[in-house]
C-alpha cells in the first residue's frame, strides 16, 4: 500500500516497462517460429482436450488465456489485423514486440519515452509514404496471375502450401464471383461473407471444389420430400412451423369435454392454414430457423416442396439477401388475420440435396439478386479441414484487399528491408532528438526478414547483408531499372531474388496497416509508466458491524 492510501500494489517507472516488455516478448516468441513459408505449426489443447493445430497467428493468440494487461493489447492487435486485413497477423505481433524491446533499451540509456513516441510516429508516417510512392506495383482486376500469386504467397506458410496452385485459383475465382458495386461510391466491392466455406472430411484436399451458388450442410425435413426443385421460390421464415400451441401463461378452461377435440383440431388447422398461405404464394422451398414438425412435412410432401428446418440465422440471412427474399418473422397482418405476401419470396434456378462424404448438403444455384459462391473443402480429418478453412479465409481476404486497393508489394522481407535502409538514411538528416528513435525503428524492421531466414534454417546474417546491399544500391540510383527495390528472400534455395518477378506478392494494404497497427500498439504500451492493481473490496458479513 502506498503512502497516499491506495489499497493495492503499485509499480512505477522502469519496473512497469520491463514487466510489459517481458510479457509482450513472451507472446511474440510463441508465434515467432510460425512466421513465413517454412514456419512451424502449433498444437493448442484446451481444458476439455479439444485440439487445434494451426499456423495462423490470430488463431494461436485467440486460444491463449492471457492474464497480463500489456500482453492483452498485443493479442487484440493481432485480432484487429485479422479483422481489417485478414493476413499478416504474425508479423504485426513480431514487429510490435521488437519496437517495444528497442524502445525499452533506449529508455535504459535515459532517452525520454515522449521522444521515442514522436520518433516512432514520424518513422511510421515516412514509411507509409515511401511504400506508396516507391514500392507499390499497380494492378487491375484482369491481372489474374498476380492475384493468384498473392493468394499463393498467403498460403505458402500454411498447411495447404504444397497445393497452393489449386487453392489460390479457387480463392481468386470465388472472390470474383461475389463482385458487387458499392451503392454510394460506385466502386467494386467484394463481400467475402457471401463466400461460404463448407467442410466435409474424406478424400484428398486436392478434391476441394468451388460451387457457383450457396451450399449449406442440412438435409430435408423429411426423406419423403423431393430432392430437387427447379425455378425455386424461396420463403425464409423465422417462425415455428410446429403444431400451434397457445403462448406460455395462457390458460383455457374447458367446461365441455366435446370442445377438447375441437381445440386439438383447431391447433392442427392453424398450422395447415399457414402452410397453405406459403404454398398459395408460390413457395416451393421453405426455410425456417425454428422447428417444422411431421404435420407440416406431410403438407409439403403432398405439394412437392422442400422444407428445411433449424437453418442457422446467419445462413438464412445470406440466402435471403442473395435470392432477393425477405426474412418473415410473423404471418400476422394489419387486419386481424394472417397472410403471406408473394413479394417476400426469393428466387433461384434450382435447389437440390446432394450427399458429399458422410453428410447431406443443400445447394442453391442461380440466385436472383446476388451471385454467391461456396467452397467445399475436403481433407483427411477435422483438424485438417479446419486449418484449410483458416488458410482459405486469409487468402480470400488477401485477394479482396488486393482487388479493392489495386496494388501489391513484393514479399519475402523486401518492403521491410527497403524501409529499413530508407529510414536509416532519413534519420541521419534529422538534427532533432527523434533521430535515435527513427534509427531504432529502422533496425526493428529488419527483424521480419531475420526471422523468415532463421525459420527456414538459413544463415540470416549472410542473407540480410546481401539484401541490404541490393536495397542500398536501389536507393542510391536515380532510376532503378533492374528492380533492386523488389529484392527479397528465396527461402527454399536460401538466396536473394527479384520477388516481384517470381510472384511473391502481398497486398499493399496489409503492409501499411501492419506498420500502423504495430506502431500504435507499441506506443500504447510505451506510454504506461505506472500500474496499480487494486485489492478487491472485502465484503462485510451480514449482521456484523
Amino acid at each position: 500500500m502506498s503512502a497516499v492510501g491506495i489499497r493495492g500494489e503499485r509499480d512505477q517507472g522502469q519496473d512497469v516497462r520491463t514487466s510489459n516488455v517481458t510479457a509482450v516478448m513472451a507472446i511474440a516468441n510463441v508465434v515467432k517460429t510460425s512466421l513465413g513459408p517454412q514456419g512451424l505449426d502449433k498444437m493448442l489443447v484446451d481444458e476439455i482436450g479439444d485440439v487445434v493445430i494451426t499456423n495462423d497467428g490470430a488463431t494461436i493468440l485467440k486460444q491463449l488465456e492471457v492474464e497480463h494487461p500489456a500482453a492483452k493489447v498485443i493479442v487484440e492487435l493481432s485480432q484487429l489485423q485479422d479483422k481489417e486485413v485478414g493476413d499478416g497477423t504474425t508479423s504485426v505481433v513480431v514487429l510490435a514486440a521488437e519496437l517495444l524491446r528497442r524502445a525499452n533499451e533506449l529508455i535504459k540509456i535515459k532517452v525520454h519515452p515522449t521522444t521515442i513516441i514522436s520518433g516512432y510516429k514520424l518513422a511510421a508516417r515516412q514509411a507509409v509514404k515511401y511504400i506508396q510512392s516507391h514500392l507499390v506495383h499497380k494492378i487491375t482486376e484482369d491481372d489474374t496471375e498476380i492475384l493468384i500469386n498473392a493468394a499463393k504467397t498467403s498460403m505458402n506458410s500454411k498447411v495447404i502450401g504444397p497445393e497452393s496452385h489449386i487453392f489460390a485459383k479457387l480463392a481468386v475465382d470465388a472472390v470474383r464471383l461475389v463482385k458487387t458495386q458499392g451503392l454510394v461510391s460506385g466502386k467494386a466491392k467484394y463481400p467475402i461473407q457471401s463466400i461460404n466455406v463448407v467442410k466435409s472430411h474424406g478424400q484428398s484436399s486436392n478434391q476441394s471444389e468451388l460451387v457457383k451458388g450457396y451450399v449449406i450442410q442440412l438435409q430435408r425435413a423429411s426423406q419423403q420430400m423431393v430432392t430437387k426443385v427447379k425455378n425455386a421460390k424461396i420463403a425464409c421464415l423465422d417462425i415455428n412451423l410446429n403444431k400451434f400451441k397457445m403462448q406460455m401463461g395462457v390458460q383455457i378452461l374447458v367446461d365441455d369435454p366435446n370442445n377438447l377435440e375441437k381445440i386439438r383440431k383447431k391447433e392442427m388447422d392453424v398450422l395447415k392454414e399457414r402452410i397453405q398461405l406459403l404454398l398459395q404464394a408460390g413457395a416451393n422451398v421453405i426455410l425456417t430457423s425454428k422447428g417444422m414438425d411431421d404435420l407440416a412435412n406431410k403438407y409439403l410432401v403432398e405439394a412437392g416442396a422442400i422444407g428445411l428446418r433449424r437453418v442457422p440465422k446467419d445462413h438464412l440471412r445470406r440466402i435471403a439477401k442473395a435470392a432477393g427474399a425477405k426474412v418473415v418473422t410473423t404471418f400476422a397482418n394489419e387486419e386481424t388475420g394472417e397472410s403471406f405476401d408473394a413479394s417476400c419470396l426469393g428466387e433461384a434456378e434450382e435447389v437440390y440435396e446432394e450427399a458429399i462424404g458422410d453428410n447431406d448438403y443443400i445447394f442453391f444455384k442461380g440466385m436472383k439478386k446476388e451471385q454467391s459462391a461456396s467452397i467445399i473443402v475436403r481433407g483427411a480429418n477435422e483438424l485438417m479441414t479446419d486449418e484449410i478453412e483458416r488458410s482459405l479465409h486469409d487468402s480470400l481476404c488477401v485477394v479482396k484487399r488486393t482487388l479493392e486497393s489495386g496494388s501489391v508489394v513484393a514479399g519475402g522481407g523486401a518492403v521491410e528491408m527497403a524501409l529499413s535502409i530508407y529510414l536509416d538514411d532519413y534519420s541521419r538528416k534529422l538534427d532533432s532528438n527523434e533521430q535515435i528513435a527513427i534509427a531504432e525503428f529502422a533496425e526493428a524492421l529488419t527483424s521480419i526478414p531475420k526471422i523468415l531466414a532463421t525459420n527456414a534454417a538459413k544463415d540470416s546474417i549472410d542473407l540480410i547483408s546481401k539484401l541490404r546491399v541490393l536495397h542500398s544500391k536501389s536507393q542510391s540510383l536515380e532510376v532503378d531499372e533492374k528492380g533492386y527495390k523488389f529484392s527479397g528472400l528465396d527461402l527454399v534455395k536460401g538466396e536473394v531474388r527479384h520477388n516481384l518477378r517470381h510472384g511473391v506478392l502481398e497486398p499493399t494494404v496489409s503492409k501499411i496497416k501492419a506498420l500502423k497497427f504495430a506502431t500504435e500498439a507499441a506506443i500504447t504500451i510505451l506510454r504506461i509508466d505506472d500500474m496499480i492493481k487494486l485489492e478487491p473490496k472485502k465484503e462485510q458479513m451480514p449482521g456484523r458491524h
